[in-house]
C-alpha cells in the first residue's frame, strides 16, 4: 500500500490559520509524529505529506500546510505554497480553534465551494473554548460537516475519521477504471509499448503498468508488444483482440498495422478519461484547426523528468503541430505543480496524461481553462488530431466520437 503512486491516492489537505492545531490533528490521526508541533505560530513551512491507508477508502495522502494567515514576505511565500495545494485537494479539512471564525475561514469555504471540493471543518481546542451556537448553525446551513476535537489529546479523532470516510468522493470508494469498463471479463487487449530512449531502463512507464493492472483487476488479459512486432502478433492470433492500445508516439504505424474492425486508442487518451475529462479534451483539440503561426501554446507536463532525445512534449508534439499549422508556433513549457497564473495569453494548452497527478488537480486546471476561455487538450488527443487519425483513436468512446464528428 505504501508503494501506491501519489496520483492514485485520495489527497486530503489540512488548512487553517497558524497555531490552530493542524499538525497535532495529523499526528493524532496517523498516530505518528509526522509534523513538528510547537506553540510558536508558523512552525509548518512547506507542505508536509504523509501517505497512509484509510479503510475502506484505501490509500490516501494527507497534506499538512502552512498557516493561511501567515505574514511578512516569507509568510506570503508560505501562503502561496499552501494555496497551490488547493487545486489538488480531493477533500479539504479546515481546522480552526473552536472560538475563532472569520475572514480566512469564510474565504477557504468559498474557494472550495468554487472548486466543488468537499470540505470538513474541525473545531479544535474545545477544551479551551466551545464553538458558539451561531457557528454551528452557520455550518449546518451551509451543509458542511464538522467535528469537535482536542487533537493534542486524541479526543474526537475517531469521529473525524468517520466523517472523512463518509465525505470521500464516490470514485475512491467504488473505484474508477482505466480500461476495464471497455473490456468484458475474459477479453484480450494488445498493448503496444515502444522501447526508446525515454523508456525507463528495466521497467515500463507508469501509465502502461497501471493499465496492465487494471486489465487484470477486471478479469481480462493482455499481450504486450513493441510496435515492430504488432502486425506479426495480430496475424498469429486465432481471434482478434477486443482493443489495441498504443503509446501515442507510435500512432501512425500502429494504426496502419491494426485492422479497421479492431478498436484502437492510446494510453494517453485512456488517461485523458481516467484523470481528466475526455469530452473537454476532444473539444479543446478542435482549436488546433484555428491555430496560426506565432500563436502561444502551453505544453504542461505533470512529472519533472529530465528531457532527453526526441522528448514527446518538447520536440515531437511541437513538431507535429507546427507541421499541421504550416508555420512556427510559440511554445512554452511547465512541469510538475507549476502552472501559470495568467493563461489567457495561450491559444491552446496541451496537457500530458497526468499519470502522476490526482484527478482533482487535473480537473482544477480544466476548470481554470474553462473560466478563462482557453481550450485545453491532451497529448494523445493532440497527436491523433495532428496526424489525422483522431476519429479512429476515439472509436472505443462513442460519446467523445460524437463530439468530434459534430465539431468537425
Amino acid at each position: 500500500m505504501q508503494n501506491t503512486p501519489k496520483g492514485l491516492r485520495l489527497q486530503i489537505g489540512i488548512f487553517g490559520r497558524r497555531n490552530v492545531g493542524k499538525s497535532s490533528l495529523l499526528n493524532a490521526l496517523t498516530r505518528q509524529q509526522v509534523s513538528i508541533v510547537s506553540d510558536v505560530a508558523g512552525t509548518t513551512t512547506d507542505p508536509v505529506e504523509k501517505p497512509m491507508e484509510l479503510l475502506p477508502v484505501g490509500p490516501v495522502l494527507f497534506i499538512d500546510t502552512a498557516g493561511i494567515d501567515d505574514t511578512g514576505s516569507l509568510g506570503k511565500m508560505r501562503v502561496n505554497k499552501t494555496k497551490k495545494v488547493f487545486d489538488r485537494t480531493d477533500v479539504a479539512v479546515i481546522v480552526t480553534s473552536a472560538g475563532e471564525w472569520g475572514k480566512f475561514e469564510n474565504e477557504m469555504i468559498a474557494k472550495f465551494a468554487e472548486l466543488k471540493t468537499p470540505a470538513i471543518v474541525v473545531l479544535n481546542k474545545t477544551d479551551i473554548e466551545k464553538p458558539s451556537l451561531a457557528l454551528r448553525r452557520k455550518l449546518d446551513s451551509l451543509k458542511i460537516p464538522y467535528v469537535e476535537t482536542v487533537a493534542k489529546d486524541g479526543k474526537g479523532i475517531s469521529e473525524f475519521r468517520d466523517i472523512l470516510i463518509k465525505n470521500a468522493p464516490e470514485e475512491f470508494i467504488s473505484g474508477k477504471s482505466i480500461i476495464g469498463d471497455l473490456l468484458p471479463p475474459g477479453s484480450m487487449a494488445v498493448l503496444v509499448v515502444p522501447i526508446d530512449l525515454e523508456a525507463p531502463k528495466g521497467r515500463l512507464i507508469l501509465p502502461q503498468v497501471q493499465t496492465i493492472r487494471d486489465i487484470l483487476d477486471n478479469d481480462s488479459y493482455c499481450m504486450v508488444v513493441k510496435e515492430r512486432e504488432l502486425r506479426n502478433a495480430l496475424e498469429r492470433m486465432k481471434r482478434p483482440p477486443n482493443i489495441v492500445v498504443t503509446d501515442s508516439q507510435a500512432f501512425l504505424k500502429v494504426a496502419a498495422d491494426t485492422p479497421d474492425n479492431i478498436p484502437l486508442t492510446s494510453f494517453s487518451i485512456l488517461f485523458a478519461r481516467f484523470k481528466g475529462d475526455l469530452d473537454t479534451f476532444v473539444e479543446g483539440a478542435m482549436a488546433i484547426e484555428n491555430l496560426k503561426p506565432g500563436d502561444k501554446i502551453l505544453m504542461a507536463e505533470a512529472c519533472s523528468h529530465h528531457p532527453i532525445g526526441e522528448d514527446i512534449g518538447r520536440i515531437k508534439i511541437p513538431r507535429w503541430l507546427t507541421q499541421y499549422v504550416g508555420g512556427k508556433l510559440d511554445f512554452e513549457h511547465t512541469q510538475g505543480c507549476d502552472f501559470p497564473d495568467n493563461i489567457k495569453k495561450y491559444k491552446l494548452i496541451v496537457h500530458c496524461g497526468g499519470c502522476t497527478f490526482n484527478r482533482r488537480l487535473l480537473l482544477s486546471r480544466i476548470l481554470r481553462c474553462r473560466e478563462a476561455g482557453v481550450p485545453i487538450t491532451n497529448y494523445g488527443i493532440a497527436i491523433a488530431y495532428s496526424l489525422g487519425i483522431l476519429e479512429r483513436a476515439l472509436s472505443p468512446f462513442p460519446g467523445a466520437s460524437e463530439i468530434y464528428r459534430k465539431d468537425k
